[in-house]
């Protein structure tokens, strides 16, 4: 399955089809479709009966299997899961380990004489160990193998890596077209959730999550302090990493700096009036001080420190940058 909007991406990769190389990179904002475009062009390598315009079949054996999730000669990389185990803290990474087990397995013969085919993403969540086991097969790619490389952030690649993949760019719908698309999948407060995850359309539903927004936004217009410290509590009991809060409060001290600068709010429109009202009582100097902490922290947001502690302290600074402190 390919996303309306990645059909024209399609079409110029299919029309040089003969000209394969033996790594793609696909990059692109995340939640916009670049997953299943990777699926479709594996399905398409392995199909054994493609079309004149390069689309699989839907009907070969080949294709059966990939349906199924069970073609031998395709090999899915991407970070696992844990069986029974809480995630939502801990940073999944790719490991040395799987990547060995898959080079291995590439360098044998095929299972149905075609091109095997091994799909990685997202790329960047590979460890330094696993992004250079990757590399020794990039360099020295056996026959008849496609390496697939789906990332949302291309500056963690490591830059061998990446000049060793043909890149494509694969773009995000526009406004109106993820907004239609979310509106035919009844999709509740589309406006509203397209605008916080920056106009991807893809994102998963998470309505525990939203109502934690809504309620810290609330928060966020008119701070309290036995209040922020309630709401830290409360966070703290749903295990979600402090990466959550860290992206909440960068996008509305984006929406303030562009009140600042009298320009509408880019990520929650539905709260205009409060971001307006806390632009016009607080100073450009100490928001940009605000995010500057906001942007140190980010590289720490999947950590395993006391994530209690450290929302109540980043509360505790929003607290006195609104009472102009």
């Amino acid at each position: 399955m390919i996303y309306p909007w990645h059909q024209q991406a399609w079409r110029q990769l299919a029309e040089h089809w003969q000209n394969q190389p033996n790594a793609w990179l696909f990059t692109g904002k995340e939640n916009t479709g670049k997953i299943a475009f990777a699926r479709f062009v594996a399905q398409a390598l392995l199909c054994e009966r493609p079309s004149e315009n390069r689309q699989p079949c839907g009907e070969c054996a080949s294709c059966h299997l990939f349906s199924q999730n069970s073609h031998p000669d395709f090999y899915e990389l991407t970070p696992e899961i844990p069986e029974g185990e809480a995630v939502g803290r801990k940073l999944l990474q790719i490991k040395i380990d799987a990547v060995r087990e898959i080079v291995d397995n590439i360098y044998l013969t095929t299972v149905r004489g075609g091109r095997r085919v091994v799909l990685v993403h997202p790329a960047e969540s590979m460890n330094i160990q696993a992004a250079n086991g990757l590399l020794k097969a990039l360099e020295e790619p056996p026959q008849h193998v496609v390496f697939l490389l789906v990332t949302h952030a291309r500056d963690k690649l490591l830059p061998t890596i990446k000049s060793r993949c043909r890149q494509m760019v694969l773009t995000a719908p526009g406004r109106e077209e993820a907004l239609a698309y979310l509106q035919g999948q009844g999709v509740d407060n589309a406006a509203s959730l397209l605008a916080f995850h920056s106009g991807a359309p893809l994102f998963e539903a998470a309505p525990e999550l939203d109502d934690m927004r809504d309620e810290l936004l609330d928060i966020l217009a008119a701070p309290r302090l036995l209040v922020m410290l309630d709401y830290a509590a409360a966070f703290d009991r749903q295990k979600q990493p402090l990466a959550v809060v860290i992206d909440c409060l960068q996008k509305w001290l984006i929406d303030i700096g562009l009140a600042q600068q009298n320009m509408p709010p880019l990520y929650y429109p539905d709260f205009a009036a409060q971001s307006a009202q806390v632009a016009a009582q607080t100073d450009a100097l100490k928001l940009f001080a605000l995010t500057g902490r906001l942007n140190a922290l980010a590289p720490y947001g999947h950590h395993t420190l006391s994530v209690k502690m450290q929302l109540e302290s980043l509360l505790i600074e929003y607290l006195n940058f609104w009472q102009n402190k």
